[in-house]
């Protein structure tokens, strides 16, 4: 029995102390979890929490397997889930908190059955009168899993189990018609049923008209990572608008990684990702990412203890030893085992850098003036020649890296940029981040005037200027005509061991970027989208209508700063 437990607490320390392993997404929920409480932005009702997990260990059971047909022992990790799901609740009101959960976890590590158990809880227990839980997947076989887990452990339970022997045999002693007992769950055709509660149990493939309409208590979006493109991204947003009618209602999407892209997965793990790294404001939202963080590491059975919290229970070390031997021999086997033991999706995007190391490199206005007469470097990302353009400098001083960075609109666009991307454009306007360049074009002599200028006005001289290779010729051209030189930079996974430097000395706290918030912005829109069979990430958009060319910029300067320092780093570190 759980009783004055406190699991999460217990978890936490546990992760602190180095007894348990996970990776740093499972470490930054829970320090979101305890930092919260102590703030009190909401509180923990243990009470809720304790009886969920009670109630789950004493009426579900194992229902294929060795373990079969014993109870459910969660193991710690589960109840710590469990707590944040039912236990964190508002502070006035009392309802949970977090209506939209994200659980992702390695093959074998008993996700199903968990899936199920808190469905058959919602369903029997917590859910009220007329509880409505649904299991949907793309195909019925697949939304069949989980759903018959759930009946199987109600067949399993003692309770029920007595109370069907109790009507058989009043029905023997009578020899009359005797109604079946109320509160005994019943499967029907197409759900199962509790009389007592008019509650339901379904299961519901993909369709987006059925679904609407739908009065959900609890929907579990089974296999989310293999819910296709538009129609899966349609499917969520139809079943999570069915949860308007209840303050308590939940999603509950449990997944390994798949292989579907620009899916809802890949939308819930970049809305997570940013939450979990400070930079959203999101409330509702609470993941549970087991993934390895070393994607070098995927054949070492410590880093695999990230992903697989379950190891030594539902999955053996023996076991994935034995897939990492067989991974080991064959591309296609290490690729489905990195997508689906480590969690780690073929070409996944993630945020990249926690709001707080942003902030750091934030400040006071910085000044051209306070660098007179100062070598650096230059990135330029032009874009497209109707939206945003970007050039960058970064300025040693003292050990410490200094960007200053200038951004360009067309004039007849700015409005349109205003209400397309939700940005005061005409703000950074007045403090002069942002100029007007041409009518419906940006002109690009304006980013070379700008870079002339620092030369003529302040002798801030590039010694080497990064630029995106589909930039403008002619732009090139007259920047090397006028004395710069220019390095074409390939925005790829080539560039992952700048993107790499770049966040060290970001989380260092060595680069500023003063009180530039277009800049800033940018880098908090991008993400990193890392290919798991290379091993290697490049810079994206954390969403389709994100801006990141600051940021793209930025790393076409650290690029030829770190491809050319052995030649100009000495000018760089411009020493008096």
């Amino acid at each position: 029995m759980a009783k004055s437990k406190n699991y999460i607490f217990e978890y936490y320390q546990k992760i602190n102390d180095g007894s348990i392993v996970v990776g740093k997404w499972i470490h930054l929920v829970y320090e979101y979890i305890i930092k919260g409480l102590e703030a009190k932005q909401f509180k923990f009702d243990q009470k809720k929490a304790n009886r969920a997990i009670d109630w789950i260990e004493s009426h579900c059971f194992h229902v294929e397997g060795p373990l079969a047909p014993s109870h459910l022992e969660l193991e710690l990790w589960e109840k710590a889930m469990l707590s944040c799901i039912y236990g964190i609740v508002e502070n006035e009101t009392g309802y949970r908190v977090f209506r939209e959960i994200l659980f992702l976890v390695g093959r074998k590590n008993g996700k199903s059955i968990l899936a199920a158990a808190i469905g058959d809880y919602e369903f029997q227990e917590n859910g009220g009168y007329g509880a409505r839980v649904y299991n949907i997947a793309p195909k019925l076989d697949q939304a069949d899993i989980i759903y018959m887990n759930a009946w199987a452990m109600m067949q399993l339970d003692p309770e029920y189990i007595a109370k069907k022997e109790a009507v058989e045999e009043k029905r023997k002693k009578t020899h009359e018609r005797v109604e079946d007992d109320p509160t005994i769950p019943r499967k029907r055709m197409s759900d199962i049923f509790l009389p007592a509660t008019n509650s339901t149990f379904k299961k519901i493939a993909f369709s987006a008209k059925k679904s609407d309409g739908f009065n959900i208590s609890l929907g579990v979006c089974d296999e989310i990572a293999a819910w296709e493109g538009d129609h899966g991204l349609k499917q969520y947003e139809v079943i999570k608008s069915g949860m308007g009618a209840r303050p308590e209602a939940f999603l509950l999407s449990c997944t390994t990684s798949g292989y579907i892209n620009d899916g809802i997965y890949d939308e819930l793990l970049k809305r997570c990702t940013r939450f979990l790294l400070g930079d959203s404001k999101e409330k509702k939202l609470l993941p549970f990412l087991y993934m390895i963080d070393d994607v070098e590491k995927w054949n070492d059975i410590n880093e695999l203890q990230k992903s697989n919290p379950n190891l030594g229970v539902s999955v053996t070390v023996d076991y994935l030893l034995e897939e990492i031997a067989v991974a080991e021999g064959s591309l296609s086997k290490k690729a489905e085992f990195i997508t689906k033991y480590c969690n780690l999706k073929q070409n996944s995007s993630l945020a990249w850098l926690p709001s707080q190391v942003v902030e750091k490199m934030s400040g006071r206005q910085l000044s051209l003036e306070a660098f007179r007469s100062s070598y650096c470097v230059a990135g330029i990302d032009l874009s497209q020649t109707t939206d945003l353009t970007a050039a960058t400098v970064v300025i040693e001083k003292d050990g410490e890296l200094y960007v200053f960075a200038k951004f360009w609109l067309p004039a007849e666009k700015i409005d349109e940029a205003i209400q397309r991307d939700g940005v005061p454009y005409n703000i950074y306007l007045q403090r002069g981040l942002l100029e007007l360049s041409g009518d419906n074009f940006v002109d690009y002599h304006d980013c070379y005037n700008w870079l002339v200028k620092l030369v003529e006005d302040y002798e801030i001289l590039p010694l080497m200027v990064g630029y995106d290779r589909y930039s403008a010729q002619y732009l090139i051209q007259d920047l090397e005509r006028y004395g710069f030189r220019c390095d074409d930079v390939f925005q790829g996974d080539n560039l992952w061991g700048v993107l790499q430097e770049m966040e060290g000395l970001f989380k260092d706290g060595k680069v500023h970027i003063g009180d530039n918030d277009l800049l800033k912005m940018h880098l908090l829109n991008s993400a990193v989208k890392i290919s798991a069979e290379r091993g290697r990430g490049k810079l994206v958009k954390l969403n389709a209508t994100a801006h990141i060319d600051g940021c793209a910029a930025l790393a076409d300067a650290f690029c030829v700063r770190q491809k050319w320092f052995s030649e100009i780093g000495d000018r760089l570190v411009n020493e008096v």
